[in-house]
């Protein structure tokens, strides 16, 4: 084997991790010293991203742009695979479980509010100024916003199977255009209540946490490092679990296409490009399986690490984050540029206000935080709006930020449906308008839901503050 640069398929891949590395570095300097870049309250990746794809649009390092879109493909899946593994910790009271529901609804109605906004500017287009234009495109709002840039290369390449030329670039286009409006608004939007004395905005340093044995080992599990290292055992369970994947969905869309080929076209492309789904069942399941083993007494220990498959999800989305808005190819959005300015900045804006009027109802206790946090998760990611969170209550004293983990996870459930919806969209104009209808009538499902849980949470808020009061009282 010739171990020489001739070898290109042997050092390829490490240059291209080098360069990722490096740029990584230097972004995370750049948000820590540069006082202007700090002020954006942009995440490291992000800046990694930007500076990412303009060394590869001016061509000054040999990026591969294959190599990124693979790894924005599998990060998302390698991610979700690793947060679906944890053990969840048992919900100690009802009214957390509601307030958990009543999270993910405000999440995905936010998804669904963005679905709609898009079709309306995508379908408006297409029967106007742009009749060539995709009319599913604005469908991929929610999924760079809401989902950010893994969702929306998978969905992005999927419908550019199905005759989007530029799918999957616009879809990543509009995941970066919403790093940028959750930073750049979410600021200004600080400033500006800061000044009319609404906010009390401080100053705060990044907090190094320390990691104490509660946190890193649960009672029972497998050592540190004996025969195997901890690390090594919980990457062995993901690829595990990403192996069975594959080839569940190889297995079901070869015997599509073996039986039903014109229902292989439809739904082949759809199975592979919601791969991080698949993946997250496959965890459940192989978790399901482990905990009857152990109550048969044949695994006797805890495999599973959840301070580990933390950092192991944060990795991949960290580098899911970097590769693609860094796989972003202009030329082929060269022709979509009005659809996407449009596409971004109203839905931005609807995002804004949509998330304004729930929050200030939901979270009447903190309107501001909760609309924030909101607003920084459902136009970037969750550290997007942690960092916003965090300038106006940097000690978390507020609910806010468990609001952002608590809603994820329900999320994932009321998001199923809006999935669905995304697979819809694309079959005809009339499923479009169909999609559009559909998704208004589950928005006011889980706004209906919403109000009603926060009444009762209310109700109950009362009546355990007369009880106290009558405790103090006597």
């Amino acid at each position: 084997m010739d171990y020489s640069a001739a070898n290109t398929q042997l050092w390829n891949m490490l240059i291209q991790i080098g360069i990722i590395a490096i740029l990584l570095v230097i972004s995370n300097i750049l948000r820590h010293k540069v006082p202007f870049i700090k002020k954006t309250l942009m995440p490291t990746s992000v800046i990694a991203g930007f500076l990412l794809l303009l060394v590869k649009t001016l061509g000054w390092l040999p990026v591969d742009s294959q190599f990124l879109e693979m790894v924005t493909y599998h990060g998302i899946a390698i991610g979700f695979i690793a947060l679906s593994l944890k053990i969840e910790k048992k919900e100690s009271t009802k009214e957390g479980a509601k307030l958990a529901l009543k999270n993910g609804a405000v999440i995905v109605s936010t998804y669904l509010v963005q679905a709609i906004v898009g079709l309306a500017i995508s379908l408006g287009l297409a029967f106007t100024f742009m009749p060539g234009l995709f009319k599913a495109s604005g469908i991929l709002l929610p999924m760079g916003f809401g989902q950010g840039p893994g969702q929306a290369n998978n969905v992005g390449t999927t419908y550019e199977s199905l005759g989007f030329v530029g799918g999957q670039s616009y879809g990543l286009a509009i995941a970066a255009s919403g790093f940028l409006c959750a930073c750049i608004v979410g600021v200004i939007y600080i400033n500006v209540q800061s000044k009319k004395l609404k906010l009390q905005k401080e100053e705060h340093e990044d907090i190094s946490g320390s990691v104490t044995v509660e946190t890193f080992q649960d009672r029972n599990e497998i050592p540190i490092s004996q025969s195997i290292d901890k690390l090594s055992m919980q990457m062995a369970l993901i690829i595990v679990v990403y192996l069975a994947t594959f080839l569940v969905i190889k297995g079901v869309t070869d015997l599509l296409g073996t039986h039903l080929p014109g229902v292989a076209a439809t739904i082949s492309p759809l199975l592979w490009g919601f791969n991080f789904i698949i993946g997250s069942l496959m965890a459940l399941l192989l978790k399901a399986i482990i905990k009857g083993l152990t109550k048969a007494k044949i695994v006797k220990r805890q495999y599973q690490n959840n301070y580990l498959l933390s950092r192991i999800s944060g990795l991949a989305f960290d580098v899911m984050i970097i590769c693609g808005i860094a796989a972003i190819d202009f030329d082929d959005i060269s022709s979509l540029w009005i659809p996407f300015a449009i596409t971004a900045v109203v839905g931005g804006i609807a995002t804004f206000v949509y998330l304004k009027f729930i929050c200030n109802k939901l979270y009447a206790d903190y309107k501001e935080e909760g609309f924030l946090s909101m607003f920084g998760m459902l136009t970037g990611t969750i550290s997007s709006g942690i960092l916003l969170l965090r300038e106006i209550d940097p000690d978390f004293e507020t609910p806010a930020a468990n609001n952002l983990v608590s809603g994820s996870g329900t999320g994932i459930a009321f998001g199923a449906p809006v999935l669905v919806l995304v697979s819809l969209a694309p079959k005809s104009t009339g499923w479009c308008f169909g999609v559009v209808g559909l998704a208004t009538v589950y928005l006011g499902i889980l706004l209906f839901m919403m109000f009603k849980l926060n009444k009762k949470t209310k109700s109950n808020n009362q009546v355990e503050n007369q009880i106290n009061q009558e405790k103090l009282e006597a």
